[in-house]
Formats: structure tokens, C-alpha cells, sequence
């Protein structure tokens, strides 16, 4: 897509579709085309579908081939809020999903709350493998005048790809009113990246917030290792944010940043857990600039979130995670036939 950063290193192959359509119903059909036609000339062993909108070719080619297929579902994708406010094609997809996801014999999820959600709905047997950072040695931390951020300020930070209404942007904007010798730094795209644009421009607010486009991982991870705080605000107005568990808690853990963050289940479990930041009592603008000023006036607390982040970034990791899936993967390996 016209949008999408280019695809950084790794250690195996992987496959860009350029497609015609960019949004709506012409966008998923042509993309369940094309991925079925891409599985189908291609020799596998073993096939992985990662979400509900990848599922349906998935299946169909394991069908087709006798081949195991492995199913990870990186939230609760018919309770995300673009399918709420359509409810035609939310029921398209619920209908998909209650016909694939009862037949599956390898299914994942990111947590305990929508594991539950599923075995609930569908009487599958979800095993929860969270979507963690792989362990790794820190970058050379650069200066702040080479990241085009100003010296001897607080930087309070939110990043993600989906920075979407509804995740508490608009109210930390509005918290910088009340905020001194700060900046609020938004890193990523998102639907509402041009609404809170003008909401800053709107409260004078130019100086104290400043807006980055996404960036490749190595680019990001420097400025995420500038913050002093890094929110994560989901608001609980849906069943999709309600469980959510996002990849920027990760991602702040791993930079070594304390986390600010809605008291939503799965986020607040391991911010308690491992006492690496603190919940918010209230999206209000004026409570939300109190909470993050009580933060940052605490400088020995803030260095104790910081201390444990080093515990959970050892124990929230992809080396540790990813045995839940080699374990099912070595059992599928032992019980392949010989051709």
C-alpha cells in the first residue's frame, strides 16, 4: 500500500502486495483474491493466518492441500470500532468467523480475556500467545537536537500505527494546557492524526505538541527511548479496546519508559504486576495533566518504574514467548506423514 513503510530486515522472505483499492469492500475482496491465488502457486508446509481477514484463503488452501493451519488472532476483530458503527459489515464478518473458527485446531490469541471470549462464543480451545518485542540490546541513544526535540523539557510520548478516535489523543492535547516545561510527542498515522492537528493548532498548542509520521522501528525506538512517559489511553467504548493489549506497552517497556495508561484489564495486570507506571482515574483533560505533573515531579518513583521495566522487559519477550508456538509446531512436525 501507497502508505506503508518499507518493509524492514528480517530473517526470511515475505511478500508486499500492491493492490488497486486502498479502503472498503473492493479492498478486502480484491486482497482475499489475491492471497488465495498467492497460496495457491506456492509450495508450504505448513500455513499461518494472521487475523480474521486473512482466514478465509488460508482455509480454503489448507482444504484443498491437506496442510495444518495455524490461526492468530491479534485482537477481537468483529469488535473493532470501525465494524461497530457498521453493523452489515460487522454481521459479514461475525458470519465468517462462526463458520472458520469452530472448525480450527490451532488457534492463538493475545490474551486472557479474548482467549476466554472465544472459547466462550465458540468452544475452541485459544491458547494465548502475547504480541512481544523480540529481546534486544538497546541503540547508541542519540541526542535530542539530532531527533529535532528540545533540550531540558519532559517529553511525554504516544505512538502506534492506529491512532484512532478513542484512544485518549484529543484528551492529552487538551492536558497540555495544564502542562509546563513538557511537549507531547504523537508518533504514527491513524484515522484521527489530521482532527488532532487542528485540535492543537485550534488550543494554541503548536509549541507543546509535536507530530512525527510512523517510522521504521530503528528510527522510532529513538525517540521512544527520549520519553519520560509513554501513554497508552484506550478508552473502554468497545469490546475490541476493552481487552486490548497494545504493542506500545511492549514497546515502552523495552525502551526502559515509564507507562501511563487506562485501567483496562489486560494493560492494568502488568502495569501492576511488574510496577512499571501507574492508571489514570479519568480521561478528563484537567485530572489526566494532574496525574502526568504528579508523575514527573516524583523523580525517585520515576526511577523505580524505570528499574522495573528492566524485570519485565526480561520476562516480556518474544524468546520467551515464542516456545508457545515452537511447541505446536514441533508437534505438527512429529506427526507429519512421510511422503
Amino acid at each position: 500500500m501507497n502508505k506503508s513503510l518499507p518493509l524492514p530486515e528480517r530473517p526470511y522472505s515475505a511478500k508486499r502486495m500492491n493492490l488497486l483499492f486502498e479502503t472498503g469492500v473492493l479492498f478486502y475482496t480484491e486482497y482475499q483474491i489475491r492471497l488465495f491465488l498467492f497460496l495457491l502457486f506456492r509450495k508450504t508446509d505448513l500455513l499461518f493466518s494472521n487475523d480474521l481477514d486473512t482466514l478465509l484463503p488460508n482455509y480454503i488452501i489448507s482444504k484443498l492441500r491437506s496442510e495444518q493451519l495455524i490461526y492468530d488472532s491479534h485482537e477481537y476483530f468483529t469488535g473493532v470500532p470501525e465494524l461497530q458503527a457498521n453493523p452489515v459489515k460487522q454481521r459479514m464478518w461475525k458470519r465468517l468467523e462462526k463458520m472458520l473458527v469452530p472448525k480450527l485446531k490451532y488457534m492463538f490469541t493475545v490474551n486472557e480475556s479474548i482467549a476466554a471470549l472465544y472459547n466462550s462464543e465458540f468452544g475452541v480451545n485459544v491458547k494465548v500467545m502475547r504480541n512481544v518485542p523480540v529481546k534486544r540490546e538497546l541503540p547508541v541513544k542519540v541526542s535530542r537536537k539530532e531527533l529535532g526535540l528540545p533540550d531540558g523539557k519532559n517529553i511525554i510520548l504516544i505512538q502506534g500505527a492506529g491512532i484512532n478516535i478513542d484512544r485518549g489523543a484529543e484528551e492529552a492535547i487538551e492536558a497540555m494546557q495544564y502542562i509546563d516545561n513538557s511537549i507531547l510527542l504523537i508518533i504514527g498515522g491513524g484515522d484521527a492524526i489530521d482532527k488532532l492537528k487542528e485540535l492543537s493548532h485550534k488550543l494554541l498548542l503548536d509549541e507543546k505538541v509535536i507530530f512525527i509520521p510512523k517510522q521504521p522501528f530503528e528510527n522510532l525506538v529513538q525517540y521512544t527511548m527520549q520519553a519520560d512517559i509513554g501513554l497508552t489511553l484506550d478508552k473502554d467504548t468497545n469490546i475490541n479496546y476493552r481487552y486490548s493489549l497494545p504493542n506500545k506497552l511492549f514497546d515502552y517497556i523495552h525502551a526502559g519508559i515509564p507507562v501511563l495508561a487506562s485501567p483496562l484489564v489486560e494493560i492494568k495486570k502488568i502495569i501492576e504486576q511488574y510496577k512499571i507506571g501507574e492508571c489514570i482515574e479519568s480521561h478528563e483533560p484537567v485530572e489526566l495533566a494532574r496525574t502526568i505533573k504528579s508523575m514527573l515531579a516524583d523523580k525517585a518513583k520515576l526511577n523505580s518504574y524505570k528499574e522495573n521495566t528492566l524485570k519485565a522487559k526480561e520476562e516480556l519477550c518474544w524468546d520467551n514467548e515464542k516456545k508457545i508456538l515452537q511447541e505446536v509446531i514441533n508437534s505438527l512436525s512429529k506427526n507429519r506423514p512421510v511422503s
